[in-house]
This record gives structure tokens, sequence and C-alpha cells, in this order.
């Protein structure tokens, strides 16, 4: 047999450099090596995406397997099948004859057997005087020995990007069931807010899951679905809360003018000069404070402040906030500006403003004047962060596909 683009003798496909690593691999098995044939081709399925074969490929595999009389394969001893190709043909419940060597050349191909011709050409064993085989020309079963632990662990990843899949798309399932019921029940209740946008924003992301989506689509999608229900969820808890604190106020004014009444009516001073119950103080309605959202969504959404943090990276909530102390300096953000930040919205809301103000800093004239504006807003409910790392999201994902 020569190697290289040559082609082997009776008119075979040329042996690729590849086969013949794979070859000079399954000569190197350790003396005494087992592993159950059954167990290997099981591991052989789960991986076969990434081998990059077919079922029918399988088919062909698992006949040949049933050739071998031993359900463990060894080292030490043959480790050659050579069944003709009517014989291998019914046991792969009648696969067709070209269709079988255009997959037995796969299996070749993927490294799960090699090919041990003879001079001829045709596959038999050769026995001794006592019937024992001497020698046997067909397919070797060596590779799938050689690999057994590799492909193992092939498997084992599959099976286990698998589960990654089925739990992210469960997440997303019932993240989208969840700002479903949110958006229509704002809708129907009358709440405040430009619920017709923000439906917009979800059949946008819904209609973005591929028809066959990779964990990584499902993810980057789910992040955006989270950050929409967490939005969705503020906004209508700051109404609530507003509206609370109206009904409050409403009635604490009640009571003060009752309690001032029965005090200058009923509660007369003992000495003989007049007193009258203390102004009360302004009641101002206080919204609820701005959520924060989950760090590794803050890092997708602004990634430039990584470099800005102790080492060159944001590991926790205090190295961005860290981090942002040093951005604010950069941007030429006074300190009163980013303290008035940090009072009305928190540290670590007034850092993500921050890390936000970076990443879109190139569109900005005036980082300390945006943040000042920002923390009124805020300060009167009309501002939340989620609709800005969603927005600095998509711009950060629509810059890497045009990239790759």
């Amino acid at each position: 047999m020569q190697v290289g683009n040559v082609t082997t003798p009776f008119g075979r496909r040329p042996v690729s450099l590849a086969q013949v690593r794979g070859q000079m691999r399954t000569a190197e098995i350790k003396s005494g090596k087992t592993a159950d044939k059954w167990k290997v081709f099981r591991d052989v399925c789960e991986a076969r995406a990434v081998l990059g074969i077919q079922d029918r490929a399988l088919a062909v595999l698992d006949a040949l397997l049933t050739f071998y009389p031993d359900n463990e394969l060894s080292e030490d001893r043959a480790l050659v099948v050579f069944p003709s190709n009517d014989q291998l043909s019914v046991r792969a419940h009648g696969i067709a004859g070209t269709t079988l060597r255009r997959h037995l050349a796969a299996l070749v191909d993927a490294g799960l057997i090699h090919r041990k011709d003879s001079a001829n050409g045709k596959r038999y064993a050769r026995k001794d005087e006592s019937g024992a085989i001497e020698e046997a020309f067909g397919f070797s079963l060596a590779p799938l020995l050689a690999r057994a632990e590799e492909l193992a662990h092939a498997a084992q990843q599959v099976a286990a990007e698998r589960k990654r899949f089925r739990i992210t798309k469960e997440a997303l399932s019932i993240c989208r069931r969840d700002v479903r019921k949110l958006i229509s029940a704002a809708m129907e209740e009358g709440a405040a807010g430009d619920w017709g946008r923000i439906e917009e924003i979800f059949l946008g992301l819904t209609g973005r899951i591929p028809r066959t989506p990779t964990n990584v689509d499902l993810q980057q999608i789910l992040d955006e679905m989270e950050m929409l229900r967490e939005e969705i969820i503020n906004r209508l808890e700051i109404q609530e809360d507003s509206e609370d604190t109206v009904s409050n106020a409403v009635q604490n004014e009640r009571h003060i003018q009752n309690s001032n009444t029965e005090s200058s009516n009923e509660l007369e001073p003992s000495s003989g000069n007049e007193q009258g119950a203390k102004p009360s103080q302004d009641i101002r309605p206080t919204s609820e404070p701005i959520k924060a959202f989950p760090l590794g969504m803050v890092l997708k959404a602004c990634p430039e402040i990584n470099d800005y943090g102790p080492g060159g990276a944001v590991g926790s909530w205090r190295d961005l906030m860290s981090a942002a102390v040093v951005v604010r300096s950069t941007l030429g953000v006074s300190p009163s500006a980013y303290q008035d930040a940090c009072e009305v919205m928190g540290q670590q809301n007034a850092a993500v403003a921050v890390a936000c103000i970076l990443e879109r800093a190139v569109h900005i004239n005036n980082a300390g004047g945006y943040l000042r504006d920002l923390t009124r807003k805020a300060e009167r409910g009309e501002f939340s962060l989620g609709p800005m790392l969603m927005a600095l999201m998509r711009a950060n994902a629509s810059t890497s596909r045009r990239a790759s």
C-alpha cells in the first residue's frame, strides 16, 4: 500500500496522512488494554455530530461489531473482522451496496476503523493447523480501542452541551411567557408607559430565535429577555410604589387636618396663651431605588469597563465600582456629579451608568452633564438602566456578527 495521493491497489481510495497517523496511533495501544465494545459504540453514537458521521454509518459500525465474537475489545486478540459485503448488508438492515461502501469509507475517514487489505483486496482469514486465526484481512476495530477514552470524553461533552441547551431553552420559554403575561396585564389594566414599544422589543427578540438555534444563540436572547422582564417589573413596581405613596400622602394630610381640628376645638391650652398646631412637613413622593441587573449582563453590555478594573479585569461589583471611579475621572465627570448619582441610584447602579456612558463616550459631548441628567430623571422615577443595557447588548452583538 502506498501513502499520499497515490491510490492503493485495486482502485481503492488514496490513503490520507490523517489515516496514516491514526494507524500509527493504533500500533501504540498499551499492552493488555481492553474496552467494552458496546460501551465504545454508545459513546460513538453520542458523539456522532462531533465525529461527522450519519446514523446509517452507525448502523454499519454496529454490524461490523457483531462480527467480533467477544464483548470486550482486547489488545491481545485479533481486532480484524472480515465479513463480505453481502453479510454486512444483511446485518446492517439490508443497506444497498453503494450506500454500504460510502458509509464504510466515512467510518474510515472518521478514524473509527482501518482497512487491512489482502494482496488481492479480498477479506478473509488465514488459519493455522489448529484452526485458530493466524492472520485476517478486512476491517480493523483497533481505532475504537485506541480512542476509547477520547470517545468517552467527547460523548460526555456532547451530553453536557445538550443539557445546557435544554436548560437554556426552558429558561427562555419561561421568561418569554412571563414577559408576555406582564405586557398583556399592563395593557389591560391601563398602566402608564409605552407598552406598544415594549411589545415591539419583545417581538423583535422572539423573532431573532433561529429555526435551529445553538446554545449560544439562545443564551444571548435569554440575557436580553431577562433584562426586558426586569425592566417591565421595575417600571410596574415604581408605578405601584408611586401610587401607594400618593395615596398615603393624601391619607396623612387628611389625618393631620383632622388632628389639627381636634386640637383647636377640644384641647385648650391651660395657660391663657393660644397655641396652634405645628405646621406639617412637606410630604414628597419617593420612588423605589433602581434595581441592579446581574453583573454578567452589565459586562456583556459594557465590555470596555474591564480595562479600568483592578489588574485590567472586573470580576465583582467592588471591581466595577472601583473601575467607575477611574472612568469618572477619565471622562471628566466631577466628583459631585458622581456622588449625586450614587445617592440617588445607589453605588452599584451609578457605576453601571458610568460604564454605559464609557461605552457611548464617542457620542456624548459632556459626560458629566449627561450623568447629572440621568440622575435627575432617576430622582423623578423616569429612568431605568434596562433600556440602556439592552441597546448596548444589541449593538455589541451586531458588531460581533459583522466582525465574524
